[in-house]
């Protein structure tokens, strides 16, 4: 049985005797999270991590160093409840309960990139973030997409892996977004500014920018990576250290773009950069605002990126999920009608059955305005679709990947020609905001 094999079989255990393991949310050969609660007047939702346990007296040092990070408060730091050493089936894990995430920038980046709109919002609850911990003597030392996370409206750092130079182990890198220094040396607050701008060049292009090679040249940054971004990438890049902006320098460039469109914010090592291979232009997407209730926001958890429908056995009731609408015009401020859709032009054919996709909020939080997308359905005699195409995709190939399911599940009236039910053929639109997800369908054949 393989480590996270063994991990998912401790589902329905508790550790300490006092935070059971209610579900496997993920895990690797190294580490497992479980959702939990803590036992008060009202459980509170928890995520538990596990890891084993370091051999000798170093187990101990593993526990205290957790133990120690509990008491680190800052908004854009998941918090860390409690740790500790506890055995499961004979074998020994260290333990730390967490504030629960919902999901992280990492499940994002797979599916699209963001935009320039987007990361302003991304970047400054990371630089204060990095900015308390810095003021500390910390260094963060795993910033990438998949420990940027979102618990409830906040976008937050994860903090477990928070730690002093003194508690770093040089060894190889783990991957591009550890800074060179990392394998040979100290980190320092300057290598999480290396680890940022990697961060910065994956969120613009979907890729780590730069490949296993060994550099001996500072990378040069993709030009798909717009300004003021490409600017600070550059500038966090630089294989020496000392040449690396810092937190400040970002935050100011990120308050006055205009002054500085293109020059970078410290003095570039004298080598010219080393090229790097360009991603293709990412397709036109939705924004993604990260006050990530994200959360994105962002689940380690519940998958953020399936395709899946919530069915309902006729119009449904008006609440943030689902609204429907009663025509095909666009969405106004004002709030729209909870009444079902309006029947199409002709007599003899309406909309019996609507699913609208199950968003995650995290999802939802991405889309600044209205995103809308048209389904085209041919639909049977019997009522039911047989195909859907989309017909306009909209801004955002997730969520028009939502709604093509979707519409596969509708079902109308089929309309009567001679006194009999006919094939027909309707444009389903769905229209996604932040707080609801409306759709109307009309007839257009049959």
């Amino acid at each position: 049985m393989s480590k996270p094999e063994t991990w998912k079989s401790w589902e329905g255990r508790a550790i300490d005797g006092k935070f059971p393991l209610r579900e496997w949310l993920g895990g690797s050969d190294h580490s497992a999270v479980f959702l939990t609660e803590i036992a008060g007047t009202s459980a509170q939702k928890a995520a538990i991590k596990l890891m084993p346990c370091e051999s000798g007296p170093e187990a101990e040092t593993q526990v205290r160093s957790l133990q120690a990070k509990t008491g680190l408060r800052h908004s854009n730091l998941l918090q860390i409840f409690e740790a500790g050493r506890a055995q499961v089936d004979g074998e020994c894990v260290v333990y730390s309960v967490m504030e629960f995430a919902d999901d992280n920038l990492g499940q994002i980046l797979p599916e699209r990139a963001l935009d320039a709109a987007e990361v302003t919002e991304l970047l400054p609850p990371l630089l204060s973030a990095l900015s308390y911990l810095h003021e500390k003597g910390l260094v963060h030392s795993r910033i990438r997409p998949s420990n940027i996370l979102a618990a409830g409206d906040q976008l937050k750092l994860s903090t477990d892996q928070v730690r002093s130079a003194s508690e770093h182990k040089a060894g190889a890198r783990r991957d591009e977004y550890e800074a060179p220094e990392c394998s040979t040396g100290t980190p320092s607050p300057a290598s999480d500014v290396w680890s940022l701008g990697m961060t910065l060049v994956a969120a613009f292009t979907q890729k780590t920018p730069l490949s296993e090679q060994k550099l001996q040249k500072d990378p040069t940054v993709p030009s798909n990576v717009s300004e003021p971004f490409r600017g600070i990438a550059q500038a966090c890049l630089r294989l020496d250290p000392k040449q690396r902006c810092s937190i400040k320098e970002i935050e100011q460039r990120l308050k006055t773009p205009s002054r500085q469109p293109e020059a970078p914010l410290t003095t570039a090592s004298s080598a010219p950069p080393a090229p790097i291979v360009e991603p293709a232009s990412a397709p036109k997407r939705a924004t993604f605002p990260v006050t990530i209730g994200l959360a994105a926001v962002l689940a380690i958890v519940f998958a953020i990126f399936y395709f899946g429908g919530r069915k309902s056995s006729g119009p449904p009731a008006e609440s943030t999920q689902q609204t429907p609408a009663t025509s095909q015009a666009p969405a106004q401020p004002t709030p729209e009608p909870t009444q079902p859709s309006a029947k199409p032009h002709a007599a003899g054919g309406e909309v019996t059955h609507q699913v609208l996709p199950d968003i995650p909020q995290s999802a939802k939080n991405t889309i600044t305005g209205t995103i809308k997308v048209v389904v085209q359905t041919q639909v049977d005699a019997s009522g039911n679709v047989t195909s859907a195409r989309l017909k306009s995709a909209g801004s955002s190939r997730y969520f028009a990947g939502l709604a093509l399911k979707a519409a596969q599940g509708w079902q109308f009236s089929p309309p009567e020609r001679d006194g009999q039910p006919t094939d027909s053929t309707w444009n389903v639109q769905f229209r996604f905001r932040r707080t609801s997800t409306q759709a109307s369908a009309q007839r257009v054949k049959g």
